[in-house]
């Protein structure tokens, strides 16, 4: 029997583990060195992963579902909420001297707690509604999904990204509950007009959250710069709640999230409490009830080791870095950026059509860059859209090389046509008629490996190209690409058995 994978009939040296799972990492994109443009946050700090890795395994078993038990993860959690509140417009002597906040696993669980407790603070609306841009977090979405919340969403300019306020103002009914602004919005960078948002949801007596999560920690920093960042945070009135997380600019490994509320009484509806039950009474003021202490006391430590100057320093290399992959992509000829950058992204679009932007992300991927490429949307074009760090600006210099050979093969590889005889059978697909084997024989015709059985103990095959998936996917509807997408993840995600 095969000692590689699944649970071995002996266990296994320590050093022959840790051996195992570097092999598995190795074939996975790099964390570090500023090649990967999205889901990382690398700060290039010597000395720091040490230092939370550490902190990490001085906290790892300790448990956050009771703190009287545990008061140093109390203490820990209670420091982060105040370093991200008064960074974000929040305690004495500000506008919102009450703001209390939570440590979350991540944004989705704040932006779910958020909607949660504009829910739950109108039990008497028996239909809520959330009100949001097109351009808010998808989490938004799964949030109304779980808690069974509509989505009203309001479309933006194609010219600014940003949504009308009018139009947020007109979409909010007797039944909205929540209305969503986002400071930046992941998918262009762009910041929506927060101060207006939040007039027109105070006007309507509705809770009013800025989904800050991917940038939020980097724009006061920039701001101090001298970056004209406009206001987003609690010095607007009506914003009710913002949350920001700490594993993207702050530096932090995964999964730290701040979600603060302007007062206690906008937080009570957040918590879950049941007492009707032989055991312990359960108090939760996030999703999960066991927390482990680590990702916390690792959060804890890296905002003590960076400091203020420390992230002054990072904000700096990190604008720098964006100016530079700016004035890189308008000398790349064929690209435009979709918005002139205000935060920490960079996001273009190709003037060209026959500038590929999939392939031209697949010839990126060739040779070492992982960026994201998002499909068009209602009259918003393709785009291929990267997150910036610190870690990138050393790098930019290389990237602009590898940029314009990347569009030259591009060119010369041309667009990607797809079978017409597929294309028309994906069109003619409904999301009930998938089936498993159906989307395995359609990832057969675009000449992808998915739903082969992988050797125990390596990685299941991803693969190297995805353009012609990309152009599937644009070209039929949202909920067919939903479970396409659906199938296509099922068809990697399989367990690996040990065999004789």
């Amino acid at each position: 029997m095969s000692d590689e994978a699944g649970l071995p009939a002996h266990g296994l040296p320590a050093e022959r583990v840790l051996a195992g799972i570097r092999a598995l990492r190795s074939g996975d994109r790099p964390t570090h060195g500023g090649r990967l443009f999205a889901y990382v946050y690398d700060p290039a700090v010597p000395g720091l992963d040490e230092l939370t890795a550490a902190a990490h395994a001085e906290s790892a078993h300790v448990n956050g579902l009771d703190p009287t038990a545990f008061p140093s993860l109390l203490a820990m959690e209670n420091a982060l909420v105040g370093a991200a509140a008064q960074l974000l417009g929040g305690g004495p002597g500000t506008a919102a001297p009450d703001v209390v906040g939570s440590v979350t696993g991540g944004g989705t669980e704040s932006l779910i707690l958020a909607v949660k407790a504009a829910r739950d603070a109108h039990p008497e609306i028996t239909e809520p509604r959330i009100v949001m841009p097109v351009t808010a977090h998808a989490a938004f979405a799964k949030a109304g999904h779980y808690l069974r919340v509509a989505v009203d969403m309001v479309p933006v300019s194609a010219e600014t990204l940003r949504p009308d306020p009018a139009a947020i103002a007109a979409a909010i009914r007797p039944e909205t509950v929540l209305v969503v602004a986002s400071a930046p919005g992941y998918a262009h960078g762009v910041i929506d007009p927060v101060t207006e948002i939040a007039a027109v949801a105070a006007d309507a007596g509705v809770r009013c959250h800025v989904d800050a999560c991917f940038g939020g920690w980097a724009l006061p920093w920039l701001r101090r710069l001298g970056e004209p960042v406009p206001a987003f945070d609690f010095a607007v009135p009506g914003v009710t709640s913002i949350s920001v997380d700490l594993h993207k600019y702050a530096y932090a490994p995964k999964g730290v999230s701040i979600l603060l509320h302007r007062d206690p009484e906008l937080r009570k509806p957040q918590y879950f409490v049941h007492a009707d039950w032989p055991g312990y009474t359960m108090i939760n003021p996030v999703i999960a009830s066991t927390r482990s202490g680590g990702p916390i006391a690792a959060a804890y430590a890296t905002l003590r080791h960076l400091g203020e100057d420390g992230y002054l320093r990072l904000a700096a290399a990190t604008r720098d870095a964006v100016r530079e992959l700016a004035d890189v992509v308008r000398a790349a000829g064929g690209l435009r950026l979709v918005a002139e950058p205000e935060s920490t992204v960079i996001c273009f679009t190709a003037t060209d059509p026959e500038l590929d932007l999939f392939v031209l992300v697949d010839e990126l991927a060739a040779r070492g860059w992982h960026t994201q490429p998002q499909l068009a949307y209602a009259g918003l074009p393709r785009t291929v859209h990267l997150t910036v760090t610190a870690s990138v600006a050393p790098a930019v210099a290389k990237f602009g090389v590898d940029l314009a050979d990347a569009v030259a093969a591009t060119r010369a590889a041309g667009p990607v046509t797809l079978p017409a005889e597929l294309l028309a059978l994906a069109r003619s697909l409904t999301p009930e008629g998938l089936t498993p084997d159906l989307v395995a024989g359609l990832a057969g015709g675009l000449g992808l490996g998915l739903g082969e059985t992988a050797d125990a103990g390596s990685a299941e095959p991803v693969p190297d190209r995805m353009a012609v998936v990309n152009t599937l996917l644009e070209a039929v509807p949202a909920a067919l690409q939903e479970r396409l997408l659906m199938e296509f993840v099922g068809l990697l995600q399989r367990p690996t058995w040990s065999h004789d």
